[in-house]
């Protein structure tokens, strides 16, 4: 059975060095609902890459429904980011590494 990962970048808009406390808060409470239903693989933030804030590494039933899982991310939602999404099929022992 083939598994998908779905990687989302999360990239700044023009208003991004204009982010409040408040909604970080409400991007924080986002990622933890995310992780508490099952949905974070891995997420983070960049360093050193003008114009990406972080991605997101989700596991979701399908592209469509990782892409509903990042039309609600806040910083999103409210201006402060786009965000480009992409599947990732893992390679891992489990199955011989795509082989």
């Amino acid at each position: 059975m083939e598994q998908w990962l779905y990687v989302m970048f999360i990239e700044k808009t023009k208003i991004y060095n204009k982010l409040t406390k408040a909604a970080v808060e409400r991007h924080v409470a986002n990622l933890r609902a995310l992780d508490e239903a099952g949905h974070i693989e891995l997420a983070g933030v960049f360093k050193g890459y003008p114009g990406v804030a972080g991605m997101y590494i989700l596991k979701a039933e399908s592209y469509e429904a990782a892409e509903e899982l990042c039309r609600q991310e806040p910083l999103v939602v409210e201006g402060f980011a786009t965000y480009k999404l992409k599947a990732l099929q893992p390679a891992n022992k489990e199955n011989n590494y795509l082989l």
